[in-house]
């Protein structure tokens, strides 16, 4: 049943599936406190609308009319944190749940509205009522509110509409609202692909109209945002969306050409895309793995390309240089991502059993042999071939290395393999020391080698086993 007091919609308990079983018990503990304390507290955004769609929300986040010192009062183990607006921050060992206090809506100014960039919101700490908090969101569907007392939900800005007619639609003008956030453009594609949603006309007209304005944003919010793409087994539809909106032409301007000059809506990135929503390892991937995923078609268009042989690691780093040039990546996860593009390689290597071995205990080889598999998927090809092999020496790689000068059973001493000639425990190069190979393992830096004696004496070897060739396999 709906009950309507002007524009506020109020779905009571008997009309909607929310549950309180199915609420985090931490953020329940903080409804309850706030509201013991004759505090309004809400459950609010994205966990409102993921319980009302049945699903289970990865963050319970709560607004209330509270101020940041009041709450801090309230919870011994609250930290205030933020530039932009303060936010409360309460812990429960590694959990943490976001408490913000109700909100006005940011007020554009008029005058700047000729100027790009001009309506940018830097500051957004205005304290205000339940209602105008909902207006300030981002999407209708982000706007609802779920009241503890009552257990009823409450919309102000039409969520629960959208939500039944699974529309993404702004709150308020979206040409507007954009050019204060231009993030909000990379959250409706986000979330279009996430929740198979259908972006309304108003808001697709408007993303094209503004796309170049993303880059207005703060480089640390993009590379963010794009990394959030990658989440929620929805990296392909996401991708695409800012490919069509014209998003991609303005922050991957390289994967954007790639994309058009290999078929547009049949480019083999959006297989890429879509074996790495399948795989296993999308769910733990490391940051690194997601960037090779993206420019692993460009990495190969650019090896088929060259005229001379072309080394993998020199190629992907020519692959990675215009997006680093734009979005300043972490070096671990810049050098993971040449590491595993360059892996790529050695798969297709006749690589000496040793060396092979070698390349398994690599810390990177999971993550190497992941990207590899999504290739094959993405190529069409077989993984029978080549994953029966490299299953059968997994289980010979988690074996401790023989010394190479270990007597046989038939007592004759095993020759030391030249292949072999450092230790796998030391095989990661740090990124400044140029490219590094899955399979060859950097020397081991020799401690107090030989030296002269002052006195004219001659030069002793190190004691113990120090200038022996550890034997990897």
């Amino acid at each position: 049943m709906f009950f309507s007091r002007e524009k506020v919609v109020i779905r009571n308990r008997a009309a909607h599936n929310i549950s309180r079983k199915n609420i985090d018990p931490d953020a329940l503990r903080v409804l309850y406190r706030l509201s013991d304390a004759n505090f309004t507290a809400y459950l609010v955004g994205g966990s409102v609308r993921d319980l009302l769609m049945g699903r289970r929300p990865k963050d319970f986040d709560i607004s209330t009319d509270a101020l940041p010192g009041q709450i801090r009062k309230l919870f011994r183990n609250c930290y205030l944190v933020g530039r932009r607006f303060r936010l409360a921050h309460i812990r429960f060992g590694d959990k943490v749940v976001e408490t913000s206090t109700f909100r006005k809506p940011p007020q554009a100014d008029a005058a700047d509205e000729g100027v790009p960039g001009g309506l940018y919101q830097h500051e957004d700490n205005t304290f205000g009522t339940p209602e105008e908090d909902a207006e300030r969101r981002d999407f209708t569907v982000n706007g609802l509110f779920y009241d503890i007392r009552t257990f009823s939900v409450i919309d102000y800005v039409g969520g629960l509409r959208d939500l039944d007619r699974r529309t993404l639609r702004v709150i308020g003008d979206p040409n507007i609202r954009f050019r204060e956030d231009p993030v909000r453009m990379m959250r409706a594609v986000r979330f279009a692909a996430r929740l198979d949603f259908k972006m309304d006309w108003s808001c697709r007209r408007a993303i094209r109209r503004h796309h170049a304005e993303i880059l207005n944003a703060s480089t640390p919010r993009l590379q963010e945002e794009i990394l959030r793409l990658f989440g929620h087994t929805c990296s392909a539809g996401a991708f695409r969306l800012l490919w069509e909106y014209r998003l991609m032409s303005a922050l991957l301007p390289e994967v954007h050409e790639y994309v058009e000059s290999s078929g547009g809506s049949r480019s083999p990135l959006w297989k890429y895309l879509a074996a790495f929503d399948q795989d296993p390892a999308s769910a733990t991937a490391s940051n690194g793995l997601r960037f090779a995923v993206l420019y692993a078609p460009l990495f190969r268009a650019r090896l088929s390309a060259a005229h001379a042989p072309h080394h993998g690691h020199d190629a992907a780093q020519e692959v990675l240089a215009s997006l680093t040039s734009r979005i300043t990546l972490p070096r671990l996860t810049h050098y993971t991502a040449c590491m595993l593009l360059d892996g790529l390689l050695r798969f297709e290597e006749d690589l000496p059993r040793p060396r092979r071995l070698r390349m398994m205990r690599h810390e990177l080889f999971p993550e190497a042999l992941a990207l590899r598999r999504i290739e094959l998927i993405a190529t069409g090809q077989s993984l029978a071939p080549w994953q029966k092999e490299w299953e059968a020496l997994a289980a010979q790689a988690q074996q401790p290395p023989r010394h190479p000068r270990q007597q046989l059973p038939t007592g004759e001493t095993a020759a030391a393999d030249p292949d072999a000639e450092s230790a796998p425990d030391d095989i990661e190069a740090p990124p400044e020391q140029g490219h590094a190979d899955l399979s060859v393992p950097r020397r081991r830096r020799r401690r107090g080698g030989r030296r002269s004696g002052r006195r004219g004496g001659p030069s002793q070897p190190p004691s113990g086993d120090a200038d022996r060739p550890a034997d990897a396999g």
